[in-house]
């Protein structure tokens, strides 16, 4: 199971995100936008008031629409991205030389 670690608008109908395993990518949901919740979606200006909400680790919008992380996952472009981590050990070292 995945989860949405953050998002940012790419576009049109589509987001650029990442998830909990560093991988960065961009899922275009305008194929996805039928039925009631996701109708108001369809307006770009609608779209782009998204957020992330971190109790259910996903994508949401005002209305309460939202959208698996795992189908987020699954329906995404791998963007190549992957965010960096430093290990402790390396942050440690170059700390006690400062």
């Amino acid at each position: 199971m995945h989860y949405v670690k953050n998002a940012s608008y790419a576009g049109d109908h589509k987001l650029k995100v990442r998830f909990d395993d560093n991988q960065t990518k961009l899922v275009d949901l305008a194929p996805y936008l039928d039925g009631p919740v996701f109708e108001p979606l369809k307006d770009v200006s609608y779209f782009k008031r998204f957020r992330v909400n971190k109790d259910i680790d996903t994508v949401v919008w005002p209305n309460g629409a939202d959208f698996s992380p795992d189908f987020l996952y699954s329906i995404g472009t791998d963007t190549g991205e992957e965010a960096r981590r430093t290990p402790k050990t390396i942050q440690r070292k170059s700390r006690a030389k400062s």
